[in-house]
């Protein structure tokens, strides 16, 4: 055997790819970068602020200042302070005169509705990590698997065809077979190409990411439209009038109708709702994207496994409407690129296959990597 022929075999024996089902199950991502990004900003951020919020109220001490009367001992203000801020009630008169009251109780209460905000925006993530994340799982271990066990059959045929060719008296004979063989779909390896078409009319996986997409997308606005609501009705009032004489200390002359009080952590909740708010806006356009990813097909990653004989499902025009399970595999297929190692060698292949002069000739990876085996690309002329 000459030396050509032994370099193409340790060649061809080198492609092949190593079997890493094991350590493959462990690395998927089942989400992808944007919706990871999402997750760590609305439900993060809420949090960070809120941790900010009460490490200023542990710090500060009281959270109101009120201005009792000069008449007053230390423990009737340190009252005064605390029964104004459990009442948070302003007391005041309209413009006909009459007295009216204004409930100011969602300031008190405005850190613990981040948290529940923060838990609001983990929901869709708990959505999607136990409704589709375990199919999503399984169907992407047998997709990886399957396309780079496609693409070992692939190298394997190469060899199997150059040991043939090799022994073959009659080298127009061979090619012949070969064209035969490639016209009647000898090479086929339908049971990859067949599970896509099947996800391509399943709906399972999508419904659950366009309903997390919209979940997020109506917390979102929900949250936006309760801090507009706090700002216009209550975070611009930071001075009240209090009163406390209520119980027995109603009859008591010398206590004052109305005290005024100033909230000393106004301008801390008005940055942090500020903040939230318009983080949150910014973020619905990202959230409209992702589901917008849904509306056409990621066509990059098929069209390099099809120069596998094995595979052409974009040629055979079987992608229809892009809204099912398939294209939501598709991207996360995209997320998780580097498992896939195929597609890397697929992808060199296919850059040197646009730079070979005679394209027409080379159509599939079989073909080129025939080329490298040393054989002829093409039948040849009588």
């Amino acid at each position: 055997m000459s030396l050509s022929h032994t370099a193409a075999e340790y060649m061809l024996s080198d492609a092949l790819l190593p079997d890493a089902s094991s350590s493959r199950a462990k690395g998927l991502r089942l989400e992808l970068p944007s919706d990871r990004l999402l997750k760590f900003v609305t439900v993060g951020l809420p949090l960070f602020l809120v941790s900010l919020a009460f490490a200023r109220e542990f710090s500060a001490g009281s959270q109101i200042s009120c201005f009792s009367p000069t008449n007053f001992t230390g423990k009737q203000s340190a009252y005064t302070d605390t029964a104004c801020w459990d009442s948070l009630i302003h007391h005041g008169f309209d413009a006909e005169g009459r007295a009216i009251t204004k409930s100011l109780w969602a300031l008190k209460v405005f850190p613990y509705s981040l948290l529940v905000v923060a838990v609001l925006m983990y929901l869709p993530y708990l959505l999607w990590r136990y409704a589709a994340a375990p199919a999503l799982h399984c169907d992407l271990l047998f997709i990886i698997d399957e396309l780079d066990k496609s693409y070992n059959r692939s190298v394997r045929l190469v060899q199997h065809m150059k040991k043939i060719q090799e022994a073959s008296a009659e080298p127009e004979q061979f090619w012949e077979e070969y064209e035969r063989a490639r016209r009647e779909r000898y090479f086929e390896f339908p049971l990859l190409e067949r599970y896509l078409t099947c996800k391509q009319h399943a709906h399972a996986l999508v419904s659950i990411y366009i309903l997390r997409n919209l979940l997020l997308l109506l917390f979102l606005a929900a949250t936006c439209l309760y801090l507009v609501f706090l700002h216009l009705n209550i975070f611009f009032q930071d001075e009240f009038s209090c009163s406390i004489k209520t119980g027995l200390l109603q009859a008591e002359p010398h206590i004052p109708p109305l005290i005024p009080c100033k909230l000393v952590f106004f301008s801390v909740f008005q940055i942090i709702s500020v903040s939230v708010g318009s983080i949150y806006v910014l973020l619905i356009p990202v959230v409209i994207y992702n589901a917008l990813q849904l509306c056409q097909w990621d066509k990059g990653l098929l069209s390099v496994y099809e120069m596998l004989p094995a595979f052409d499902l974009l040629s055979r025009r079987m992608l229809t409407c892009p809204l099912n399970d398939l294209n939501v595999i598709l991207l996360f297929l995209r997320a998780n690129i580097s498992e896939l190692t195929s597609f890397s060698r697929l992808n060199a292949v296919s850059a040197l296959r646009e730079a070979t002069a005679n394209k027409e000739d080379i159509d599939t990876v079989i073909d080129f990597m025939t080329l490298l085996a040393g054989l002829e690309t093409t039948k040849p002329k009588h």
